[in-house]
């Protein structure tokens, strides 16, 4: 098959590379459909044009055509492969590579250029994804072991603490020794999203400060629609720890419902006061005002609205959670942390009943 010019031109024209032309006084004369795909210009917004306005500034156009003038680029007259940027229509710095040469006439005078450009950001992605790999590596290496012997120390300490504390409340330490494992935890999940991100090669990035930007290192949540029966429902979650109750309010809005908190019980009476809850979410031990304390003082004021008791522990020292029992507590989560999907189905059940 032979190669025409009129099949050259149209293979040029649909090349998805960028290829721009100019005259001798530097104005675009050609400019083909990878160009428009990847700069955003149409053809008749850019020709005719000066085609410095390609570029981020009128210094980075210049010092492409020094190049092109420097044998020491890829010949006299040419650049091979020359590191550069772009500008689009609406502003992105496009980091490219341009091949080009110069155009004489037939009396050996510059007549205009000719550059083929490639877009380097996938590229340029692909080698930051190779370094974050290396990095993810190197991380969860050094990491993992010293994770794993704190994660052996807190167990021990747990149970030091329950052998000192004998038959005193130890409840508030143990709560500071479960925070402890909470923290460890959310570490082990930024590791694995970190390989995760290696594995896939796909990442986000979220805003830092200002226009910087970072890599999104958060555990991804299980992509479900809400559950209908909890679309709308409004909850008041109640714990002195505000981690809990951060962690408690992103999984209530990601099944629909409008959630509040408060860190003990005398603020929840306060926003029990100022607004209606379908529910209830309290923890058991809290200072002011703990869960049964919340919980009788609710059913003098609002018998009709459910309470749900969530504790760290498996034991009732303080048969905090026995007492609210026989007053008519109906619901208790055992949180370590508090599994989603079973929160999900006490709350309907209680709502149900």
């Amino acid at each position: 098959m032979a190669l025409t010019q009129e099949r050259l031109e149209r293979l040029i024209s649909r090349s998805t590379d960028i290829v721009v032309a100019t005259d001798g006084k530097g104005m675009v004369a050609y400019y083909n459909d990878g160009a428009s795909e990847i700069l955003g210009y149409t053809p008749e917004e850019i020709l005719g044009q000066y085609s410095a306005q390609l570029y981020p500034s009128l210094d980075e156009a210049k010092r492409v055509m020094r190049a092109m003038r420097d044998p020491g680029f890829g010949g006299k007259g040419a650049v091979s492969t020359f590191p550069t940027t772009f500008l689009s229509k609406t502003g992105e710095q496009i980091p490219v590579a341009i091949s080009g040469t110069l155009v004489y006439d037939d009396d050996g005078a510059e007549d205009g250029t000719i550059g083929f450009a490639k877009d380097l950001r996938e590229i340029l992605r692909k080698d930051q994804l190779a370094t974050l790999g290396e990095v993810a590596v190197g991380l969860s290496h050094e990491i993992n072991n010293p994770l794993a012997v704190i994660l052996n120390q807190v167990t021990m300490l747990e149970r030091d603490v329950e052998k000192l504390a004998g038959e005193r409340d130890c409840s508030v330490e143990m709560e500071r020794c479960h925070a402890m494992r909470r923290e460890l935890s959310r570490v082990s999940e930024i590791l694995e999203r970190l390989g995760e991100i290696v594995e896939t090669e796909s990442y986000e990035t979220i805003e830092y400060v200002g226009p910087a930007r970072m890599i999104d290192l958060r555990a991804r949540r299980e992509s479900r629609d809400p559950d209908p029966r909890l679309v709308g429902k409004r909850v008041l979650v109640v714990d002195d720890d505000l981690g809990i109750c951060r962690s408690l309010q992103e999984i209530l809005i990601a099944e629909g419902c409008s959630v509040e908190t408060a860190g003990d019980g005398e603020e929840a009476l306060r926003r029990l006061a100022a607004a209606r809850f379908d529910v209830v979410l309290t923890d058991v031990v809290m200072p002011n005002m703990d869960g049964y304390q919340l919980y009788t003082a609710l059913r003098e004021r609002q018998p009709e609205l459910p309470v749900l008791m969530m504790t760290a522990f498996y034991y009732d020292k303080d048969h905090i959670i026995k007492r609210s029992r026989l007053e008519g507590l109906k619901g208790v989560i055992f949180k370590k942390p508090v599994d989603p999907h079973k929160l999900r189905d006490v709350l309907i059940e209680t709502l149900a009943r």
